[in-house]
């Protein structure tokens, strides 16, 4: 159970974070606070849309489906909760394995980092990290298959 908190609370703050990209990308904010770093030119980039769709868009729709399963998760059955896990982790790996090729495109292609998406990298990692711990806790013992 409280690894489904900690998804639901890390979806939360990614959902923000991919909110606030997405704000920026359709001109509703006018600069990025960065820093250091070069968020300005990894999100105008052409590698900032996949498959015509914003990045920051599809990073919204991912936190938000993984705020919804962790939600889901807490409140559901026993019986529900395997499949809520399952789609958990699922979902969290697929966004861990989209975060790899971003950070890779951002690394060797446009070769500048912005840290809004190292911190979107950090907060799916840590997810996907809290769903293989939640289905761990979940799934049965080798001992206790043996016994029935």
């Amino acid at each position: 159970m409280k690894y489904r908190m900690a998804g639901a609370l890390l979806s939360l703050v990614g959902l923000l974070l991919a909110t606030y990209l997405y704000l920026y990308k359709i001109g509703e904010i006018g600069t990025l606070a960065c820093g250091t770093g070069s968020c300005e030119t990894v999100q105008l980039s052409p590698y900032s849309r996949f498959l015509g769709v914003e990045v920051a868009m599809i990073g919204i729709c991912g936190y938000g489906l993984l705020l919804l399963l962790s939600l889901l998760g807490l409140q559901a059955s026993p019986g529900r909760r395997s499949w809520v896990g399952r789609l958990l982790l699922t979902g969290s790996g697929l966004g861990l394995v989209f975060t790899c090729y971003l950070t890779y495109v951002e690394l060797f292609v446009i070769e500048a980092i912005c840290r809004w998406c190292v911190a979107s990298a950090a907060i799916i990692t840590l997810i996907f990290v809290a769903a293989v711990l939640d289905w761990r806790a979940g799934a049965p013992s080798q001992e206790s298959r043996s016994s029935t």
